[in-house]
């Protein structure tokens, strides 16, 4: 059996901060399709390369992506670990809602049942 292991916190807060911002969840859309420029993730959002790497800097703080430098361009890859992990941890919370939700209509239903069908309640 496969045992749920938490990750670390910090790494958790640094995944979520950066995916709390929608330019640097669009330029994760683009790196499933492949490695990237620094500029060619920056051109969609019309923004400035300086721009464009402060972006990148906060996905690789968050280990969301890798950079390499090649001649002069800096290509950035998708590392999708983190990714898994707060998959992982909004799971449970998945796992709790949906016990929660089945007990709300198992609730209703024996509500609707001690009631009786609606066209019954107001018969002489």
């Amino acid at each position: 059996m496969v045992e749920y292991s938490a990750p670390d916190p910090t790494q958790l807060d640094a995944v979520f901060g950066a995916l709390a911002d929608p330019t640097r969840r669009a330029m994760l859309r683009q790196l499933k399709q492949g490695p990237r420029s620094v500029g060619e993730l920056g051109a969609p959002h019309d923004m400035s390369f300086a721009g464009a790497a402060k972006h990148v800097k906060r996905l690789e703080q968050a280990s969301l992506v890798t950079r390499e430098r090649r001649g002069r361009q800096q290509m950035c890859r998708l590392n999708p670990e983190p990714l898994a992990d707060a998959q992982r941890w909004l799971e449970q919370y998945a796992a709790f809602w949906t016990e929660r939700l089945h007990a709300l209509e198992t609730l209703l239903t024996a509500a609707d049942d001690d009631q009786g069908a609606p066209d019954d309640r107001h018969t002489e």
